[in-house]
């Protein structure tokens, strides 16, 4: 009985998003929709990024990094979740498992530092605009970027390898839709003190280190609004940091309501919630704002529009002419 026990689980069972088989597809066919929209902002955003060469800024090429993350974060998470919306049985591999988690905690990790990245950039251009070019170089940006992804992935390698170290022996069903760590130590056999330590570690250094760099610059950034004498130049300044401060507000309070609350043996339909809302909706929606919210990305977009439906004119126009010719060799 005692070598049975000690058997290692290499098949984890999913919950799922929801158990009721009614409201699965339903849920399917939102969430399809909400990953096309994900995949399509977040692809068109870099592009414009690439190609208007008035956005080679240093907060464009963040935010084009922060698209290329938020791309693969959801595709993470998102398409496993809606094979499992319409699959009888959940399951996915021991290795699979650990695959998804170490990429899921990497992007995590790298969207929290590039979104402090973002607010030292904003900081730097509104509390000092004469040496903004001089301080925010391209090998500075690269060395940010870098340094973001760097800090990323080596978090989560020692994530990854002290969780899925651990012993599970007895019920492979993790109470969540994809591999996290909460529903994952609640399953392991093992004593989880470190890892959750570990764990408890990163999420502080990451989560609440970037976190205190975006207050702290906001902190600045909003004493040197209020000292503008200007009231265009106070709402100018404002709007430039309006998206960043959206997309940060939406990230950090689902990230810290599911990891900053004291450990339950339940994982309840709330922490699911604000899981699907950090893992799946936000990837959707900071493209969005961005470009809602940005004249200059909205004046852009507008011009790749009317050159697309200029095109399309001209190929209309093209096929006219040469249905009527054809019409005329016919006759």
């Amino acid at each position: 009985m005692d070598i049975i026990n000690k058997t290692q689980v290499r098949v984890f069972l999913f919950s799922g998003l929801t158990d009721n088989r009614e409201l699965a597809p339903f849920l399917f066919v939102l969430f399809l929709h909400v990953y096309m929209v994900t995949v399509v902002g977040n692809i068109g955003m870099m592009t414009v990024v690439h190609n208007s060469s008035n956005l080679h800024t240093p907060m464009y090429f963040f935010l084009s990094y922060l698209s290329l993350v938020d791309l693969v974060y959801s595709s993470v998470i998102t398409p496993k979740m809606l094979s499992d919306l319409i699959s009888m049985r959940k399951t996915i591999s021991f290795d699979g498992c650990a695959l998804q988690f170490f990429f899921f905690a990497a992007l995590a990790g790298t969207e929290c530092l590039l979104l402090a990245n973002m607010s030292y950039d904003r900081y730097t251009a509104i509390c000092h605009p004469l040496h903004y070019v001089s301080i925010m170089t391209k090998n500075i940006c690269l060395y940010l970027v870098g340094l973001a992804f760097s800090i990323g992935f080596l978090q989560s390698s020692f994530q990854t390898s002290c969780v899925f170290s651990l012993q599970f022996c007895s019920s492979n069903l993790i109470d969540h839709f994809y591999c996290d760590i909460p529903p994952l130590l609640q399953l392991s056999c093992s004593d989880t003190f470190s890892c959750l330590i570990v764990t408890v570690f990163f999420i502080i250094f990451c989560g609440l280190g970037s976190f205190m760099t975006i207050l702290i610059s906001y902190s600045f950034i909003i004493s040197s609004i209020l000292r503008m004498k200007s009231a265009e130049g106070r709402q100018k300044a404002f709007s430039t940091c309006s998206s960043h401060l959206l997309c940060v507000t939406m990230f950090y309070v689902s990230v810290f309501f599911t990891y900053l609350r004291s450990p339950s043996n339940v994982f309840e339909k709330q922490d699911k919630i604000a899981a699907v809302f950090y893992s799946v909706v936000t990837p959707m929606l900071n493209p969005l704002i961005y470009s809602l919210r940005n004249q200059e990305v909205k004046r852009v977009i507008r011009r790749a529009v009317h050159n697309v439906t200029d095109v399309a004119i001209i190929l209309s126009f093209i096929r006219d002419r040469v249905a009527k010719l054809l019409t005329m060799i016919k006759l």
